[in-house]
């Protein structure tokens, strides 16, 4: 038993022993690993520096990055995400909606404090509308743009009122650059909805205040001017449009014709007057003598639209025999063949067979057509 024992004291203390080992190689890999992680967060942050910095010179340069980007700092993560695609570009071409312009951008700054620290342009209109820009040049306001200048368009009340739908407009915000004599512009690629219960579209961050703070970005200039402009475009709603349907079940679809003096006929084409089937007008068109291919071997049959209508037809075309009702019949199905904008064969039946008496297609120098109109096309304008 005292055996025993002692092999169990023996035991507790190879544990305790180990245990100490643990813990002390777990305090020298904590303190090696303390400066590791200390020079890797300098080198983040002394990162975002540099790429701030290469930013500036580029500016400086008057070439832009492709695409245009700003600073990456921690100030910048911290700012709203903008919504949808954002193109940020520069171009020559001036604003096309609106323009303002500040003989000094820092005294605007000062003097809107007092107006909800916001510059708002005088009404203009477009596109059947009344608008203004507002310009917030001032930090943090409004609030969530941390050191932004903000953009906005808002249209008038008086306007929706008076047309009560919604609009669509595309935006774009514009600065004037002056380094490279172009303007730096900001546009959603998707349209804006306005309408009573939003008024008002913008962005939040549109370029740092920074950059209006010292000239050789370009963004001030000539005694610290700066330039703002809009271009909104305006989406009109589409005043006509068409259903297209097919219709199978056809009111009255037969119709006959019968054409007489058969024999005597010289005309390059006859047309059967006007019949109505499934509520769309329609017209039946024989060359005795053939067309295209067929001329002079077989007689074309075809059916037309009265109206010109150049949907899909399906239909049956018969001539008929009117000795034992064995009539030749034809479907045609499709859009309109080139021939005639119409339906129908070039060929549908031979002169031989024609004019074999055995048939009965001609009697009594008369020939009977028919057609079966079974399902078209429609297409109505609302």
């Amino acid at each position: 038993m005292y055996t025993e024992e002692k092999k169990k004291d023996k035991n507790y203390g190879s544990i305790f022993v180990y245990c100490v080992l643990c813990f002390v190689l777990i305090v020298e890999f904590a303190r090696f690993a303390k400066p590791y992680y200390s020079n890797l967060h300098n080198l983040m942050e002394t990162e975002a520096l540099v790429v701030e910095e290469g930013f500036v010179d580029v500016v400086n340069s008057g070439k832009l990055p492709c695409p245009f980007k700003t600073s990456r700092s921690a100030s910048a993560r911290s700012h709203e995400k903008l919504s949808g695609l954002i193109r940020r570009e520069d171009r020559a071409r001036p604003p096309s909606s609106y323009c303002v312009k500040f003989q000094n951008f820092a005294t605007m700054a000062k003097l809107v404090k007092d107006n909800g620290d916001k510059y708002e342009s005088r009404p203009f209109s477009v596109g059947g509308y009344n608008w203004t820009l507002l310009i917030y040049p001032n930090e943090n306001k409004p609030v969530g743009s941390g050191g932004y200048v903000s953009m906005y368009v808002r249209i008038d009340n008086s306007s929706l009122i008076a047309n009560p739908h919604d609009v669509y407009a595309e935006i774009t915000f514009l600065t004037y650059k002056s380094t490279i004599d172009k303007y730096h512009f900001l546009q959603e690629t998707d349209a804006q909805r306005f309408h009573l219960f939003k008024q008002q579209y913008g962005q939040l961050n549109f370029l740092e205040i920074g950059y209006y703070k010292n000239p050789a970005y370009g963004f001030i200039f000539d005694g610290e001017q700066s330039v703002f402009g809009v271009d909104i475009l305006v989406a009109n709603p589409f005043e006509k449009w068409e259903v297209f349907s097919y219709e199978e079940n056809i009111r009255d679809p037969l119709f006959n014709w019968k054409l007489t003096k058969f024999s005597t006929r010289n005309l390059d084409s006859y047309t059967s007057g006007s019949f109505s089937s499934g509520g769309r007008d329609w017209v039946l068109k024989v060359y005795p003598n053939g067309v295209g291919h067929a001329t002079g071997n077989s007689l074309s049959l075809f059916l037309l639209s009265a109206s010109n209508e150049k949907g899909y037809v399906k239909a049956k075309l018969r001539v008929i025999d009117q000795i034992r009702s064995n009539h030749l019949e034809k479907q045609v199905e499709g859009w309109p063949n080139a021939t005639e904008i119409g339906w129908g064969f070039e060929k549908f039946i031979s002169f031989a067979d024609l004019k074999d008496s055995t048939k009965g297609f001609l009697a009594d120098d008369a020939i009977k057509f028919e057609v079966e109109i079974l399902s078209f096309s429609k297409t109505d304008t609302l």
